[in-house]
């Protein structure tokens, strides 16, 4: 009997590391990989640029349709590849819970954060906002709100040790 294909969200505040676990995990675990933030922009997935915040705003509801499109289109191919996708975005959790099997919410610590926000360029204004995001758990309420079985996973010391570890109990996890 050929295992289930399985759907993973990694999601979290931006610069938390959500990027690099998520790579790690889709070689570790063969599972696709899915940029959703590059997927919103090609397809043209959101109502308007915020030049003030430097920033797309994505429609969620359509987003979430289009996720629900990727995932099948996915699920139909994996009978020759991989063994299930994740997603990787801040906003991978607007997939709808029933098409999810665990919502990864990555985290590191606020100091770490803003030094991560800095080396990328960001806005004092934009390291705030996403300092605040992570200090009012935004990824988190809105993930449990839409209903996800909900992981928290913190990137700030990570070893590969831990990501390996992580890969190990989320493959029993989700088979079960």
């Amino acid at each position: 009997m050929k295992p289930r294909f399985i759907t993973l969200l990694v999601t979290g505040t931006p610069g938390t590391g959500k990027t690099t676990l998520a790579r790690k995990l889709s070689l570790l675990l063969n599972y696709a990989y899915f940029d959703v933030n590059s997927f919103a922009k090609t397809a043209h997935i959101y109502s308007s640029y915020d030049r003030k915040r430097q920033t797309y705003v994505v429609d969620e509801a359509k987003l979430a349709m289009e996720l629900v499109k990727v995932r099948e289109k996915a699920l139909k191919a994996s009978k020759t590849a991989q063994k299930g996708i994740i997603f990787d975005s801040h906003l991978s959790h607007f997939l709808p819970s029933k098409y999810a099997d665990l919502c990864l919410l990555a985290r590191c610590s606020l100091k770490t954060l803003e030094q991560r926000l800095r080396k990328r360029g960001y806005s004092v204004a934009k390291i705030r906002e996403n300092l605040d995001a992570e200090i009012f758990d935004t990824c988190l309420s809105e993930a449990r709100e839409l209903g996800h079985q909900i992981i928290v996973f913190d990137t700030t010391k990570a070893t590969a040790a831990a990501v390996k570890g992580l890969a190990v109990s989320l493959s029993k996890l989700v088979r079960t």
